[in-house]
């Protein structure tokens, strides 16, 4: 039940990853929760994780309240994707929950206990964010209890074979025909460097397939 941080290129399969050690803890029974926090405008992050609270009301004089991601994954996992995109401010607050397991939603007063336990990944190097003064140190100590690095595709060729076969399937559950691909095919899969890793292969499979 320890906190991981998953790093590797733009589609290793690092959600795929997240998924699978939610599903071998005992949280399994609990919601796997994913936020992509490249995709949320700044200014928006720190009420997607951790809702707000009250402030102003609505046009129904009820005050104004959103279920964060933090609300949504309780008893759970929290996969945060993309953390080196997370702005300083909501940095501050990951970082009292690690510390505190209580977080504070936006324009509340009073603090949430929470039970979720957080799976981290980037495809930055956050050691120079770091040294950019874009991420906190103290923050990356926190969620790299246990280091993941996926490879890219390119360094572990020998999987090729495997994934192939794994997409074949995969596809032919969604109508697609069923085809082989030949040794001199699969050699030619080998030879090219596959810049967008897994995903690529898997699309390139289907496309192939159609």
């Amino acid at each position: 039940d320890l906190t991981v941080l998953v790093t590797g290129e733009s589609g290793t399969g690092k959600e795929l990853v997240a998924s699978a050690l939610h599903d071998l803890d005992s949280r399994r029974t609990g919601p796997f929760i994913a936020i992509n926090l490249a995709a949320i405008p700044h200014k928006l992050v720190e009420a997607e994780l951790f809702g707000s609270g009250g402030g102003s009301d609505n046009d129904a004089g009820k005050p104004n309240q959103h279920c964060g991601r933090f609300e949504q994954a309780e008893g759970g996992t929290l996969f945060l994707d993309e953390v080196g995109d997370m702005p300083l401010e909501a940095q501050t607050r990951l970082l009292r929950v690690l510390q505190d397991g209580e977080y504070l939603p936006v324009g509340a007063r009073q603090p949430i206990k929470t039970n979720v336990r957080i799976i981290a990944a980037t495809n930055q190097n956050l050691h120079h964010l770091m040294h950019q003064g874009l991420f906190r140190e103290d923050l990356f100590y926190r969620l790299n209890v246990v280091p993941m690095c996926l490879p890219p595709l390119r360094d572990r060729v020998e999987d090729i074979g495997l994934l192939v076969n794994h997409f074949q399937l995969q596809a032919s559950y969604d109508g697609l025909p069923s085809k082989n691909f030949t040794p001199d095919a699969l050699r030619a899969l080998k030879s090219w460097h596959w810049p967008g890793n897994v995903r690529e292969l898997e699309n390139l499979v289907k496309r192939m397939l159609v």
